[in-house]
């Protein structure tokens, strides 16, 4: 056993996955009702597990074969731009390469969540940060946001990736422009910042230990508020004693300060501080779409004196799971954390995990009930990659055969960063993940 190992999940893995999926329960494509879910909120972080750097999983060797089920050729048609657009494409070319192949057509709705839209999201942040060296702007006006964000897309699709991207990441032309915020001209944003601190906190991040210490996250919302406070100089009125940390302007504000800090990094630092960024906020929540907990309580009930009544209603819960998204070995402890506390208002009261042998990677997308054809996605940002021969692969993360916790009132941590569960320390696996790209 190796501490912090990660292994290639190749294309035929995941196209058996998909293709299974697609014959039986016709999940080709997020359900409406599962888009922008969450489920847990802060409250509930008191409950979830630790994290030790000692932890030593059972290796996860996927089936890896010669060819892929499908064939891995980009589209031929060159993409049809408006024109209009001022986003320099050429000089953000291999940001929208990445994309393309995290966003690959038959995978992006189970990478969504994890991997295609944070890096949609980063790629036109940069995009715009990029362009405000020239048009001295960090949003661009409604029209050309229309057209920008086609041509965006268009490139996509010439290139593999999904053309339902603005439906899956909930992408649309507002988006890239200011929306609410009152500021959006680059001399006015450094009249108002202090940018040497902000970019002192955010010019280079700790993937590991931003998202507990939130030195940069704070220095962006702290930057946010500040210009979010000139729309009330504008209406001459006097503003609030303390704007909400998501109040829509603020929210708004947080892009520009975005964008900003993408204008002033080269592209792949930028790109490894907004993906860094972003998985804080993936790695908070548990993604999945939690059905009724009546049948799992039924058979459940009464002590579990029923052993294998129990168990067999707890697999078939969580099979349902199992069809829904590929997630992080994080947002798994997070799920484990949420199902167990509906069990528990449901009175069942006995570790059901452990009787029932439930392990964290049970939590997340399979092939078929049965197989050892799942994954955990690395907690870190990872990307796809695209081999003309062997097709997508992605990283998993080797945490398999953890048994999912079963979450106790005694743990009351205030943050979900204190977490006991044994899994790899995350600098291993930021080690490892590196070089399984290679």
């Amino acid at each position: 056993m190796r501490d912090g190992v990660f292994s290639i999940f190749s294309v035929l893995s995941v196209s058996l996955l998909v293709l299974f999926l697609c014959l039986h329960e016709s999940h080709c494509s997020p359900p409406s009702h599962m888009k922008g879910s969450v489920l847990m909120d802060k409250s509930s972080d008191a409950f979830l597990p630790q994290v030790s750097p000692s932890g030593a999983p059972q290796p996860f060797l996927p089936l890896l074969a010669p060819s892929p089920l499908t064939p891995f050729t980009t589209n031929s048609t060159l993409p049809k731009l408006s024109g209009i657009c001022s986003l320099d494409f050429s000089a953000g070319q291999s940001m929208i390469a990445n994309t393309s192949i995290d966003c690959w057509a038959v995978f992006a709705s189970v990478l969504a969540n994890v991997i295609c839209c944070p890096q949609l999201e980063a790629t036109l942040h940069i995009l715009i940060g990029q362009s405000s060296r020239d048009t001295n702007l960090l949003a661009l006006n409604g029209t050309e946001a229309k057209h920008c964000l086609s041509d965006v897309e268009q490139i996509l699709v010439s290139q593999g990736a999904s053309d339902k991207l603005n439906q899956i990441c909930s992408i649309h032309p507002l988006s890239l422009t200011e929306g609410s915020c009152p500021v959006k001209d680059v001399n006015e944003f450094e009249s108002i910042m202090d940018s040497t601190k902000l970019l002192s906190a955010c010019g280079q991040i700790d993937l590991v230990k931003e998202c507990c210490n939130q030195i940069c996250q704070n220095a962006i919302l702290e930057a946010a508020r500040k210009i979010a406070l000139k729309a009330y100089d504008l209406l001459s009125v006097d503003p609030p004693h303390a704007l909400p940390e998501h109040s829509t302007r603020v929210d708004d504000c947080k892009s520009i300060v975005l964008r900003w800090l993408a204008s002033k990094l080269k592209l792949d630092r930028a790109k490894e501080v907004l993906r860094g960024l972003s998985n804080c906020k993936v790695n908070k929540v548990c993604p999945l779409v939690f059905p009724d907990t009546r049948h799992v309580a039924k058979g459940c009930g009464n002590g579990t004196s029923n052993q294998t009544a129990c168990c067999s209603s707890v697999e078939r819960y969580v099979s349902h799971l199992q069809k829904q998204s590929l997630i992080t070995n994080l947002q798994a402890l997070d799920c484990a954390a949420s199902l167990g506390m509906k069990l528990q208002k449901a009175n069942i009261t006995k570790n059901i995990y452990n009787l029932c042998r439930i392990t964290l990677k049970d939590f997340s997308l399979q092939a078929a009930v049965g197989q050892e054809s799942g994954c955990l996605l690395p907690s870190l940002p990872s990307d796809a990659t695209l081999d003309k021969s062997s097709g997508i692969s992605f990283i998993c993360d080797l945490n398999d055969n953890i048994p999912a916790p079963w979450p106790s009132s005694s743990q009351l941590s205030a943050s979900s960063c204190n977490k006991t569960v044994k899994i790899p320390a995350l600098p291993a696996a930021a080690s490892a993940q590196s070089g399984s790209l290679q």
